[in-house]
């Protein structure tokens, strides 16, 4: 194995002692059999947001997943089998004898004696250490004694001398289905199941079924969930980033331009803003059908030109109706002085100079 390999190995292992319900992911099933069968001691699945007293109705949690575990045993934690030492070389006479002690564990498993069969195929896969039936023979064994780990170790072992070794996905399948690994289960009976079919992979796989279905339609629903939750978090993001955008807008002066408020909220985030600063502002309240106010028009759009520190706000009655009565509008044109957010003059009418003057005064 190449050192990035095992790099990304060492930092997968970390992961899993930071946070040991890695192992619980359905993909990693395989993994968690494997460090079982080793004797390793699994951490129950910890149920999201239990922490807190309460559990996140968008995350995959087990508790409303039903499933059939009555056939589901405590997983055997006994030192593992002894193995067959595939290095060495195996004579005529071992293999002989080795299939001699394979037919007596036969007759031991037809009398129930599992324990004796135990002991003649594991002479027998010391004697022929390269025949995968015999040990996924002693694999079945194992299952018939509720040893899943134990099945699972000589299944493997199976498999890895013949690929294609029917009894080994086999004997490893329903070891799986013993430990309530229900989708690695139907994968292995499936796959024995195509190889060599008998009554037994279809009984236990017509068993096993409802649980994978539940199990696949219970990750498609949370699947949804998390789906539908992370389209409404980016809506909500989309949504806050343009109220933001709009308030920084709202809120930064055009300077040397007059700005037309059309609501109320938008004054106040004007006039905010203008106090922070220690701006004055000047509000304009105006009317499309008023002559005066055309006549002050030019003039006051000059000025904002010509004060490029003062804000200048410009607001019609017609169109922000709110905002002429919180001002408390009777006629207009009328101009209002405010500075820290507070009114300090007015001026009411169209008269040119009375606005120049206080212009000219509060702006200096």
């Amino acid at each position: 194995m190449d050192d990035s390999k095992i790099h990304e190995l060492k930092l997968f292992v970390e992961s899993c002692q930071s946070d040991p319900s890695i192992l619980h992911n359905p993909s990693l099933g395989f993994f968690k059999t494997f460090l079982q069968s080793l004797g390793a001691k699994i951490p129950p699945a910890s149920t999201p947001g239990a922490e807190n007293g309460h559990t996140s109705n968008e995350d995959i949690v087990e508790s409303d997943l039903e499933l059939d575990d009555s056939d589901v045993v405590k997983p055997d934690d006994d030192p593992p089998q002894k193995m067959g030492d595939l290095s060495i070389e195996v004579s005529d006479e071992s293999r002989d004898l080795a299939q001699s002690l394979k037919s007596k564990a036969i007759e031991a498993i037809s009398e129930g004696n599992l324990d004796e069969a135990i002991d003649h195929l594991t002479e027998a896969i010391t004697l022929n250490p390269s025949s995968a039936i015999l040990y996924a023979t002693r694999a079945s064994v194992y299952v018939k004694q509720k040893k899943p780990n134990a099945a699972i170790r000589d299944a493997d072992a199976a498999l890895k001398i013949n690929a294609d070794s029917a009894k080994g996905y086999k004997t490893r399948g329903m070891a799986r289905a013993m430990l309530g690994h229900w989708e690695d289960a139907a994968h292995d009976l499936g796959l024995a199941s195509n190889l060599d079919h008998d009554e037994e992979i279809g009984s236990t796989l017509k068993k096993i079924e409802p649980n994978v279905h539940k199990i696949r339609e219970h990750r498609r629903k949370y699947e949804r969930l998390r789906k539908e939750k992370k389209v409404r978090a980016t809506e909500h993001a989309k949504q806050k980033t343009k109220a933001e955008t709009e308030d920084v807008k709202a809120s930064t002066q055009t300077y040397g331009e007059v700005v037309s408020i059309c609501k109320a909220s938008e004054l106040e985030t004007r006039l905010t803003a203008s106090s922070k600063s220690n701006q004055l502002a000047i509000l304009y309240f105006t009317a499309t059908w008023c002559g005066p106010c055309r006549f002050m028009a030019p003039l006051y759009t000059s000025l904002a030109s010509k004060y490029p520190k003062v804000v200048f706000l410009k607001i019609d009655i017609d169109e922000a109706s709110d905002v002429a009565a919180k001002w408390s509008i009777s006629s207009v044109p009328t101009f209002f002085f405010t500075k820290n957010g507070k009114e300090i003059d007015k001026v009411v009418g169209a008269d040119k100079s009375s606005l120049e003057n206080k212009l000219a005064k509060y702006a200096s």
